[in-house]
């Protein structure tokens, strides 16, 4: 029986194979979210969620739509959500340390456009949020022990100056594109020791080659999860074969590189965002 890991990374490569990067548009409505709780899904979430391509933001088990009344549309299937779950305190007698065991789970949910009896009861629409620039701004200019932030002729991150560089917005497509690219530079920048932090963060030098495979993820991530807050899309770059070959090669080589980078991306979105962590 496969792993949790595996599963979810599964998902993820039968996306890539179909020439889909799913972490490149998160969501093209809200957050994905469970309708009774109104909480949004997190982490690798977001990603397995959004990237099934339902009009709906909202999610719900089969037995909050038989509590609600509703039913299942003719042959739909139900897509995988993770949690952690906490064990119960163990005591190592070697250490003397107590520590808590933290095994991944996952259980099944449906889009809400995948049932019937619901969404016309409870009087909810769909909608797609128009972009918001000035919300994209106004998150760069709060961001909490910011990064020094200068124009430069291409995209970068210095940990050594820890300093953002980021060519002028006039020189991109589009002001989406200026802040997808800018939101993946900023993410980058949390992995300093004053900030998030991130393991072998202060090692890293040239930012892009493939052995910081998963600085880059958790970049990729973390932009994508910041575009999909201030409701733009993410920077839309060649979906070349031999790109996403690559990240199909990573991803197989470590079923827990996926679920981990999506963690720590996470965890760099709530710190730019001024989320408590």
């Amino acid at each position: 029986m496969p792993n949790v890991y595996e599963i979810v990374t599964e998902q993820i490569i039968k996306h890539l194979e179909a020439g889909v990067i799913p972490w490149r548009k998160p969501w093209i409505t809200q957050e994905p979210c469970n309708l009774i709780s109104q909480k949004p899904y997190r982490g690798i979430n977001t990603f397995l969620l959004s990237a099934s391509g339902f009009p709906s933001p909202y999610w719900l088990t089969y037995n909050q739509i038989d509590k609600l009344g509703g039913s299942l549309k003719q042959d739909e299937h139900s897509h995988v959500v993770v949690f952690w779950n906490v064990g119960e305190e163990k005591l190592n007698p070697k250490t003397g340390k107590v520590s808590k065991p933290f095994l991944l789970r996952f259980y099944r949910v449906f889009n809400l456009s995948q049932t019937e009896g619901i969404q016309s009861k409870l009087g909810i629409e769909n909608h797609i949020p128009v972009p918001d620039i000035e919300a994209c701004e106004a998150l760069v200019q709060a961001i909490p022990n910011a990064p020094v932030i200068q124009q430069s002729d291409r995209a970068w991150y210095k940990p050594s100056t820890d300093s953002v560089g980021i060519p002028s917005k006039t020189v991109f497509n589009s002001s989406e594109a200026y802040y997808a690219t800018l939101f993946h530079e900023l993410t980058h920048s949390t992995g300093h020791p004053s900030r998030v932090g991130r393991e072998g963060f202060e090692t890293l030098e040239n930012f892009g080659t493939e052995s910081y495979s998963k600085e880059e993820l958790v970049a990729e991530m973390g932009a994508a999860m910041l575009c999909g807050v201030t409701g733009i899309a993410p920077a839309v770059i060649e979906n070349s074969a031999a790109y996403i070959q690559t990240w199909i090669k990573r991803l197989k080589g470590d079923s827990k590189l996926l679920v981990n980078a999506a963690s720590a991306a996470q965890k760099s979105a709530d710190y730019i965002r001024g989320e408590k962590i």
